[in-house]
């Protein structure tokens, strides 16, 4: 067999980055979980003189710093010895909230790994991890990741593509968040339509009792219910509008769930699905955003999904698969409202 050396080396310099970059994330949930680059971000430091700000050893700091400099997740100045934070960087790392923040994405990648023994059993049996079933970390750091995205999406672009939603919600209106987590979605809805009420619905019980604890903070729990459910089984009728936000690729019956979502939908209400992008034909999502998906789907939504034996959609699903699936399910419109790099939003009407 004949090697081109020249590909090989690409492949190798490629592959390196890679395993420095899976090292590294170990190392920003470190740097999250310690504030090291929030402390960071208030100015410049000494390795001894970010050890002193938060509390921890100057050894091992140094060390951090040099892994995070080496992958442009902190700036160096040779002359000084003083590490520090571009905007750019504080945005994306230590401003919690900010539409860049991605330290949770980290914390899921933590879940994942602490997962790896059971996935690789299931390649063999062809069984599946629940979602609550995996490190508590995962939840977390999944509500951390989306939540940015619809703090800046939600309200000013998701709902607003929507026919005739934003109007009832403003007027008082009645809504389903189905595989609500820990309620960021939910919530961010009740800041913004005082006149609706909300119902966010999640099997996971561990995730309703932390939502409930959010939506007090936010104080809004006065509009706000937080309840145990499947998707296909949520308690109610007639509600306005009944939103899954990331979470209808991974159910164990996508089918039954729209299903249900029709029976409990008012005679003019909208049913929200937010997807991860993801094109039809699978060689069109070979790129970085498709490949970030296709591994949280390997590893967190096929499971689930097959866990209770279902068909296992996988986090790219895809337009086409997802519209079969709504009028299949007995809704008679189906259609893209709007998309992100990194969402598809649709919407379907009975």
């Amino acid at each position: 067999m004949a090697i081109d050396e020249t590909k090989l080396n690409e492949f190798m310099g490629h592959a390196v980055g890679d395993i420095g970059a899976a090292l590294s994330a170990a190392l920003v949930v470190v740097g999250d979980k310690l504030g090291l680059y929030k402390a960071l971000a208030n100015g410049a430091a000494t390795p001894a003189e970010l050890a002193k700000r938060t509390g921890t050893v100057e050894r091992y700091v140094r060390e951090w710093l040099n892994n995070q400099a080496a992958g442009g997740y902190v700036t160096y100045d040779p002359e000084s010895g003083r590490y520090s934070m571009t905007e750019e960087q504080e945005l994306a790392l230590a401003r919690e909230g900010s539409p860049a923040f991605i330290p949770g994405a980290f914390q899921v990648i933590a879940a994942c790994f602490a997962s790896r023994d059971r996935v690789t059993e299931c390649f063999r049996t062809g069984a599946g991890i629940e979602w609550g079933d995996h490190d508590p970390c995962l939840f977390e750091g999944t509500e951390r990741f989306f939540r940015p995205g619809y703090a800046a999406n939600l309200i000013t672009s998701w709902l607003p593509a929507l026919e005739g939603v934003v109007a009832r919600l403003e007027s008082g209106g009645l809504v389903a968040d189905v595989g609500c987590g820990l309620g960021a979605s939910t919530i961010l809805m009740a800041q913004a339509y005082p006149r609706s009420r909300f119902i966010g619905f999640d099997f996971h019980g561990g995730s309703v009792e932390t939502a409930r604890q959010r939506a007090r903070e936010a104080g809004v729990d006065g509009r706000v219910q937080f309840e145990v459910a499947r998707s296909t089984d949520y308690p109610g009728k007639g509600y306005d509008l009944v939103a899954h936000f990331d979470s209808l690729h991974d159910m164990a019956d996508p089918l039954g769930a729209a299903r249900h979502v029709r029976e409990t939908l008012a005679p003019k209400g909208a049913w929200l699905i937010v997807e991860p992008f993801a094109n039809d034909r699978v060689e069109q999502n070979f790129n970085p955003v498709g490949r970030v998906f296709y591994g949280a789907s390997t590893l967190l939504c096929v499971p689930n999904s097959l866990a209770g034996k279902g068909p296992a959609l996988g986090a790219q699903a895809g337009e086409a698969r997802l519209r079969e699936l709504a009028l299949t399910a007995g809704f008679s419109g189906f259609r893209r409202a709007t998309e992100t790099p990194f969402n598809l939003i649709f919407e379907a009407r009975p």
